[in-house]
């Protein structure tokens, strides 16, 4: 069973720090912009999956299956003297909502320490199991 809350503990970990790397990447592209909104920067989100871990089917894991892209339209801003504007004056930002990202940011930390620290409970439950005996 130990071997279980290693590998819960492990599967929480890489997919808040994929959150984590994908709330950073939004954030530090959140003020880009670009002349076509073909060329924009795209949001990214991770997609998780709970998946079985160890032999008790009752007992899941998370998996990031993949990182996907924003579908939601680029924000048109008018702003004539950009050296990217269009023709019509319009340059185009990711629809990012950077106190979203935050929020995001915050509730995904929060999520890594509390690992963090189930981890190290687990760790030291391990050793005082193992130090029982002698």
């Amino acid at each position: 069973m130990s071997m279980t809350i290693f590998q819960l503990v492990g599967s929480a970990m890489h997919a808040q720090s994929t959150r984590l790397n994908t709330v950073a990447s939004n954030l530090a592209n959140a003020e880009t912009v670009a002349g076509r909104p073909e060329d924009v920067y795209r949001p990214l989100d991770p997609v998780f999956q709970a998946v079985p871990v160890g032999e008790d089917p009752g007992v899941k894991g998370v998996r990031v299956t993949q990182v996907v892209e924003s579908s939601a339209p680029p924000l048109r801003r008018y702003e004539p003297g950009h050296p990217l504007a269009d023709a019509e004056g319009y340059v185009y930002a990711p629809n990012i909502d950077p106190v979203a990202q935050m929020v995001n940011m915050i509730s995904a930390a929060r999520s890594y320490q509390a690992s963090v620290e189930m981890l190290n409970t687990a760790k030291e439950l391990a050793i005082a199991t193992l130090n029982v005996g002698r």
